[in-house]
């Protein structure tokens, strides 16, 4: 890889969302922490070099369970990485948001219960997550995207399976908007690294307590990201040629600042 094209800028990609990047170069990129997802592709998307990451592999092999989360994010930061946008699928779990709707979460809740989530593996390290989305990320894309929503907080659940009609009515009550089951650890492994990160969020389905709607299925799922996966592509398209390009850390956020007060228990990529 030339030093041109060094990525600066990755997209992970979410169910349906396999490829991003046309004419790109694929590198195989070795971590710590076994091997990434699938391939990572580099090509250029609106003239600068951007890092696609097929999250649960080139053809859907990982459920979310099972996603080498950490070598994900490590491979990505190795390459040169220091902003990714990551679209996902999502449920809805109020009536402010409907199937087609795009998010663009501000907050995250953990209810996972088997994933490792920390590169932190020694010593007194605690990366501060208050804001666990990049606003400079965030503002790209609801820059790009205005009918998005502003804000909402995602619930991660372990999945595979689907939330509980009673599980679903108690993340309504708490106040959150949408679940998910790969936004975490995905978010925090990228605070660790001090890489910037933002979801992009499209509901594919209201999730099962929501006015007794039916069950959620995989197939609804999968059918309403495909309606939507051209427009998913176009908006992170769009946020990435608002972005600006840069050679350096990101200065304009404290994704990355905090880091300069600790001292790691590794050695960053």
């Amino acid at each position: 890889m030339t030093h041109t094209q060094v990525p600066r800028l990755a997209v992970i990609g979410g169910s349906g969302l396999y490829s991003f990047i046309d004419d790109a170069d694929q590198i195989d990129v070795a971590t710590p922490y076994g091997p990434p997802s699938g391939p990572i592709t580099v090509g250029q998307v609106d003239g600068r070099p951007v890092a696609f990451l097929p999250r649960h592999g080139p053809h859907h092999e990982l459920p979310p369970h099972k996603i080498g989360y950490r070598a994900n994010i490590w491979a990505l930061r190795s390459l040169g990485v220091r902003q990714i946008l990551a679209p996902c699928a999502v449920g809805g779990l109020t009536a402010d948001v409907a199937p087609g709707d795009m998010v663009v979460p501000d907050q995250l809740v953990d209810r996972t219960t088997s994933r490792t989530q920390t590169f932190m593996d020694s010593g007194a390290v605690h990366a501060p997550f208050a804001d666990p989305y990049c606003p400079t990320l965030r503002r790209a894309l609801l820059t790009v995207e205005p009918s998005a929503t502003d804000g909402g907080t995602m619930v991660v659940i372990e999945g595979p399976r689907f939330s509980t009609r009673a599980e679903s009515r108690s993340y309504a009550a708490a106040g959150w908007s949408l679940v998910n089951m790969t936004g975490h650890p995905e978010a925090v492994l990228a605070r660790e690294l001090g890489v910037c990160y933002a979801a992009l969020a499209l509901v594919t389905d209201m999730d099962a307590g929501v006015d007794n709607h039916d069950s959620v299925d995989q197939a609804t799922v999968f059918a309403e990201f495909a309606r939507n996966t051209d427009r998913v592509r176009d908006v992170l398209r769009r946020a990435i040629g608002a972005l600006d390009e840069r050679t350096d850390e990101p200065t304009d956020c404290a994704c990355a600042s905090w880091l300069d007060a600790v001292t790691l228990p590794f050695t960053l990529p």
